[in-house]
């Protein structure tokens, strides 16, 4: 009774899950992985080092940085959710994954990353008030309101994630075990089982939709509405200055935005599209955001620069 209650659970539930990788590049993987381990030394060190100059310097205890710190925070706990198994995969042929172990990883990617979309669109509600309400900034923004929409930001990403472990709990995979990717996500498991996944794409597709799409028209909304104010500027060179700034801001996002929303539409409607071109793009939007980051928000910004290039002085 007990090795057929126990060979049930393993039929509906799998023990663990085999993470093939990139498919039909399996060759390749040990080259393949050079860039992505390059990229992820990148992310840790830039987001490593942005937080400790703001945290080290009092003078930096300022809204803008203070949601500088939440974004290098959550793009080091996105980029070390899938790179490190990833880079056991293409270099160790580490393959097996625990089925709570996939799981656990497919909570933390599509919190973490709805957490980030949540932090971005902050940080665009903040440069909008620097700038078109300038006199009003330190009122509305102070520390206990930035604190509030921190803890926001995760409690909703949390809140609209979980959910996501219960669909994949109920469903049978009747042995199925393969998943073609280098992580866990959440299509990507629901697409083993041998059952109906319907309430899994329609959940997929409305959070992605009304949660997602929705700080991606408010962070449009808030860009819009700085450049229309930007346009009001008297001197040329202010106006070009904010141009830069903004349309660097813009790129990163875009950069954020449209492999997720590429690779999420892909599960569902892409059938055309190569498998490795999907599982490329899909690991790009969890790892080049957390590299370019810090260059486009931090080393771009004055103060993050002169403290760099004052650390360099006194190390020398």
């Amino acid at each position: 009774m007990i090795s057929a209650s126990a060979s049930n659970d393993t039929a509906f539930h799998p023990s663990t899950f085999i993470l093939l990788g990139i498919p039909g590049m399996q060759d390749q993987h040990v080259w393949v992985a050079i860039p992505f381990c390059s990229m992820y030394i990148l992310a840790l060190v830039g987001n490593s080092t942005i937080l400790y100059i703001i945290l080290t310097d009092r003078t930096l205890h300022e809204p803008m940085y203070l949601f500088l710190c939440l974004l290098s925070i959550t793009d080091l706990v996105l980029c070390s959710t899938t790179l490190p198994k990833m880079l056991t995969i293409f270099w160790l042929r580490s393959h097996i994954i625990s089925y709570h172990g996939c799981l656990t990883q497919m909570f933390f990617v599509h919190t973490v990353f709805a957490t980030e979309s949540a932090v971005l669109l902050a940080m665009a509600f903040d440069r909008y008030v620097a700038i078109c309400r300038p006199l009003h900034y330190t009122s509305i923004l102070n520390a206990t309101v930035i604190g509030k929409i921190g803890l926001a930001c995760v409690a909703r990403g949390l809140l609209f994630v979980f959910p996501f472990v219960i669909l994949i709990e109920r469903l049978p995979f009747c042995g199925h075990h393969i998943i073609p990717h280098t992580y866990c996500e959440h299509m990507g498991i629901a697409k083993l089982a041998c059952a109906s996944i319907k309430p899994n794409t329609i959940y997929g597709l409305t959070v992605a939709l009304s949660v997602t799409g929705m700080d991606v028209i408010l962070i449009a909304t808030s860009y819009g509405l700085i450049l229309q104010a930007v346009l009001h500027l008297p001197s040329k060179d202010a106006q070009f200055r904010a141009f830069s700034t903004c349309g660097a801001h813009i790129c990163v996002i875009l950069v954020f935005y449209i492999p997720a929303f590429f690779s999420f539409f892909t599960h569902r409607f892409g059938h055309q599209v190569p498998p490795h071109v999907h599982i490329v793009l899909a690991n790009l939007y969890l790892l080049l955001p957390p590299v370019l980051n810090p260059l486009v928000y931090g080393i771009n910004t004055k103060q993050i620069r002169l403290r760099l290039l004052s650390f360099f002085k006194w190390r020398r």
